[in-house]
């Protein structure tokens, strides 16, 4: 018995059995296969070149929105420690106000006079100050080397009564008799 085979294109004979039509079928995949492998190898070279260039303008597009990505994150990143920076400069802020209120207090509970009070205080200190040179200028030009020329023999006796060697008269100072010591 002699078969014809089926030729790519034809329709099986209705009387064909079911076996054939699968082994035509089979066939012709088969074919179809072995043709693309065929112009894969011809057209290779192009179509890895293709795929390359396809693959770099890829790679370009991807490394753009990374970038677009990775800008805004930094962004936000940057906003949001700018944020908690002043936040906590806020609350660092009213930590040391209470701190320096309650330090006060117990500064005051115990009478230690106020940075203020310390100041107005070293006011009235300099102003006092400046009130008694005020008062001394005219005292020392009460006593200029005129005025004590007038009075010659003040310093002398000054001098001579406070050394003890004289008296006021210009006597002689006489010296008291020693007590003698109990058993000598």
């Amino acid at each position: 018995m002699t078969r014809k085979t089926q030729q790519p294109g034809e329709t099986p004979a209705p009387t064909a059995p079911l076996s054939d039509t699968i082994k035509d079928s089979a066939q012709q995949i088969w074919l179809a296969g072995l043709g693309a492998f065929a112009q894969a190898q011809a057209e290779g070279g192009k179509a890895f070149e293709l795929l390359v260039k396809e693959g770099l303008s890829m790679q370009r597009k991807t490394q753009l929105a990374a970038e677009e990505r990775l800008a805004e994150a930094t962004s936000r990143v940057s906003h949001l420690a700018t944020d908690i920076t002043a936040k906590a400069t806020g609350q660092w802020d009213k930590l040391e106000n209470i701190f320096e209120d309650r330090v006060a207090k117990a500064l005051k509970r115990l009478n230690v006079p106020s940075a203020q009070e310390v100041a107005a205080l070293a006011e009235r200190v300099e102003a006092l100050d400046r009130q008694v040179l005020a008062l001394r200028r005219p005292a020392r030009a009460a006593r200029t080397p005129a005025n004590a020329a007038a009075r010659p023999g003040a310093k002398a006796a000054r001098r001579t009564v406070g050394e003890g060697s004289a008296s006021a008269s210009g006597a002689p100072a006489q010296r008291a008799p020693r007590k003698k010591a109990p058993g000598s």
